[in-house]
């Protein structure tokens, strides 16, 4: 049993790691191979996996710091199952020859999932790429699929500016799928630990039915996890914008039914 969970973790973080499909006509982009190893530096969210809008709870962020070294984050579900794990900035190597990107990482002692890129184009703003999955387990292969995939790059680092106490609620009928649409206060820590905060007459007094609280930044993305009567739950988020001491959230969530919709959220900061 858990070397089968152990396999089902490693499909989860590599399919998290695929996404996305083409630029637009009118970009021009330069020929990949050159200079690549340059180019690919920076922060790159996924934005489409297949022609599809990635969704926000399968989102995943690349940082390339070098040409041999990147971090990852990784979204993965609402709700997880056992044996999944928390991917917060976590390393991995990267190989770079021609226009393709070789990504590596060991999700256990076990385990190699390994993140083949072509890239077809690379601009400042973008890049599209073929890619190939494959994860081993005991040196045996137990996936190999393909994707067209496209990433946006990330300018913006949040991590700091969510520090804080923020006061907010779901703007739109369709929100987060644990709230119950009334106000409530959240206090994000410097350490990636929060409190939750619920109304008392007119006191706010942290949560206690939380056993959990933990959360990550990594340049839009808002990664969430806390335990509830002794069930571990996660959502994602993107931050769209902090300024003025207003924080506004989206993401692109999907239904039963297969459709989607985009919920959305605002706080403001507690002075």
């Amino acid at each position: 049993m858990k070397k089968l969970l152990n396999l089902v973790f490693a499909a989860a973080l590599i399919c998290g790691a695929s996404v996305f499909t083409s630029c637009s006509k009118d970009d021009n982009p330069v020929n990949p191979a050159d200079n690549l190893a340059e180019k690919i530096i920076g922060k790159w969210m996924a934005a489409e996996r297949n022609g599809q809008p990635e969704l926000t709870n399968k989102k995943n962020v690349y940082t390339y710091v070098s040409p041999t070294k990147a971090i990852v984050s990784i979204s993965r579900s609402s709700k997880t199952v056992e044996g999944s794990k928390w991917v917060d900035h976590t390393e991995a190597d990267v190989a770079i020859d021609g226009n393709k990107v070789t990504v590596t990482s060991h999700p256990d002692e076990h385990t190699t999932a390994v993140d083949e890129y072509i890239i077809t184009a690379i601009n400042d703003t973008e890049f599209t790429a073929g890619l190939k999955l494959t994860v081993t387990v005991n040196g045996n292969v137990v996936l190999n699929n393909k994707h067209i995939v496209r990433f946006e790059k990330v300018t913006s680092d949040l991590s700091a500016a969510i520090v804080g106490t923020w006061e907010g609620h779901v703007t739109n009928s369709e929100g987060s799928e644990f709230d119950d649409g009334e106000t409530h206060r959240w206090e994000y820590k410097a350490d990636g630990t929060y409190v939750y905060y619920v109304k008392d007459g007119d006191d706010w007094v942290p949560y206690k039915g939380n056993t959990l609280n933990e959360y990550f930044v990594d340049g839009v993305l808002l990664c969430t996890r806390w335990i509830d009567n002794d069930v571990e739950n996660r959502e994602w988020w993107e931050i769209a914008s902090i300024k003025d001491g207003v924080m506004k959230w989206k993401a692109l969530r999907q239904k039963e039914d297969g459709s989607t919709y985009t919920a959305t959220f605002e706080m403001r900061k507690v002075e």
